[in-house]
């Protein structure tokens, strides 16, 4: 069976106005996203809390250097787990590879040593590699006859991404601070695992896309490839073009990543989060809707791909199912053990939930817009996305005003949550656009490859991200938390007016690909 004719089987059953397979992959890069914001969320409040909370008392510094170190170190690691895939594995194998390697990651860190620790990441670095650049080659593969409605998928993927994070951010964060460090990295590699025996149980719902390549399936790559005649003048132009939107995910990502470094830093030290009588009250009615309404939009997605896949694939149906009821239980037991304290203090980790439910939110309107007439073009999405980001870190900039080292202020939670909400729509307009544009710019034969180099982009900025975030003490110190976020406005804009200025170049370069 060709891959064009496996193309067509992906497409035949719809959920949502797409293919049931891209709901697999919803789901199964949900729960992959789970574990890796839920233990991301944990990681610097754990390095940095005290002795008597459970912590390793590291400095701000060391912990946040560690986190730039691992951030990057997943992004990097996709340049070899495209080429395995590639050449050796096939897209399937590699994912499944990835999910079992950071499920042992996750367990590894459950036991909270030094040595434990470092395996943990290790293994996490290593299964990132082999799952990232893998996942959104299958949709590139399969979306390959239907290129009009890859930003729309895209964006749909994204979404499941930020449901998992979403998830992961709330119940490891809440659990990991209120309850066990242990608890709350250990619930990370639960629900990977679950990922990736939901994936390795519906997997043939992918048809022949994925698969380990043969000597016969890479000729036919290759005749496929020969057969699309584009002039290497122009294939030149736009490996050029990604590059440059590579070069221009640097600084997003280095501005963007402050979420799990000196946001939540700044969410924990300086940031008014116990709360009493009514003002607690309200936010426990308002915590609880935004657990209940987007878990019940998930769930309805769920409903309907088992309305099109549970016959077929009962197995895969099934374990996804249990790890549902076992979320259903967790969110449960935590509404009603908030509802039961008479205060409560918002955890410091609670925040960066407010990303993925804005994604939640927002993703949908974000896939009708690229698919409307008024579609901007990808060096547009880039400029806005990176504008609309620094506007973000203004609002902290604005909030911190007046605050230094010594100082015991503590601001109301609205600077926060006005900062999330820009710096999301700016993640809509960037980091599914860019996955899109790697997928209709590069040549089939390469996508694996290329996807890599992109992450190794997103990589560099996590690596930033993490060096910036721990001179976060030094600059408030000599200046102040309001010049600290005012560097992160200032570059992100200035970048974004950059991009603006290079949309004719980029049109140019990119011959035709909208």
């Amino acid at each position: 069976m060709s891959q064009d004719t496996s193309s067509d089987q992906f497409f035949k059953d719809s959920v949502l106005g797409h293919p049931a397979g891209l709901f697999v992959l919803f789901f199964t890069e949900m729960w992959e996203r789970f574990s890796y914001y839920g233990m991301r969320a944990l990681l610097v409040l754990f390095l940095t809390s005290s002795i008597a909370k459970g912590g390793w008392a590291w400095s701000v510094e060391d912990a946040l250097g560690l986190y730039g170190t691992y951030t990057m170190s997943v992004y990097f690691t996709p340049v070899i787990g495209g080429f395995l895939a590639d050449k050796y594995l096939g897209y399937r194998w590699a994912v499944i590879l990835g999910a079992l390697a950071m499920t042992l990651g996750h367990a590894a860190m459950a036991f909270e040593t030094p040595l434990m620790l470092y395996i943990g990441i290790g293994c996490l670095i290593i299964g990132n590699g082999l799952f990232k650049p893998n996942m959104t080659s299958i949709i590139s593969n399969a979306y390959e006859k239907h290129p009009e409605k890859k930003d729309g998928a895209y964006s749909l993927y994204y979404m499941g991404v930020n449901a998992g994070a979403f998830l992961g951010i709330m119940l490891c964060g809440y659990i990991g601070e209120k309850i066990s460090w242990s608890w709350g990295f250990g619930l990370a590699g639960i629900f990977m695992f679950f990922g990736m025996l939901q994936f390795y149980f519906t997997q043939n719902i992918f048809g022949n896309i994925g698969l380990k390549p043969t000597a016969a399936s890479k000729q036919e790559s290759l005749d496929r490839a020969a057969q699309v005649k584009v002039p290497a003048n122009i294939v030149r132009d736009r490996i050029i073009a990604v590059l440059i939107f590579s070069v221009f995910t640097v600084f997003f990502w280095a501005a963007f990543e402050q979420a799990g470094g000196s946001m939540t830093i700044f969410a924990e030290k300086f940031t008014q989060r116990e709360l009493f009588g009514s003002s607690a009250s309200m936010f426990k009615l308002a915590d609880t809707l935004l657990t209940i309404v987007p878990l019940l939009i998930i769930t309805y997605v769920l409903i309907k791909l088992f309305s099109k896949t549970f016959k077929k694939y009962s197995i895969g149906n099934l374990i996804l199912s249990v790890s549902f009821i076992i979320i259903w239980a967790i969110v449960l037991w935590k509404v009603g053990r908030e509802y039961a304290a008479v205060g409560t203090e918002v955890p410091a980790t609670w925040f960066g939930i407010l990303n993925s439910l804005y994604i939640v939110v927002f993703a949908p309107v974000f896939s009708k817009w690229w698919e409307s007439r008024y579609n901007l073009s990808g060096p547009m999405k880039f400029g806005l996305g990176l504008t609309l980001l620094g506007a973000g870190f203004g609002f902290l900039a604005y909030g911190s005003m007046g605050i230094d080292a010594d100082s015991v202020v503590r601001v109301s939670m609205f600077w926060l949550i006005a900062a999330y909400l820009f710096h999301t729509l700016g993640e809509l307009c960037i980091s599914p656009v860019g996955l899109s544009y790697v997928s209709k710019l590069v040549p089939a034969k390469w996508i694996g490859i290329m996807f890599g180099v992109y992450y190794l982009f997103i990589g560099m900025g996590n690596k930033i991200a993490g060096l910036m975030g721990g001179m976060i003490e030094t600059i408030t110190t000599q200046y102040s938390l309001s010049t600290f976020f005012l560097i992160f406005t200032l570059v992100p804009m200035g970048a974004g007016l950059l991009m603006v200025l290079l949309s004719p170049l980029m049109k140019k370069l990119m011959h035709g690909v909208k």
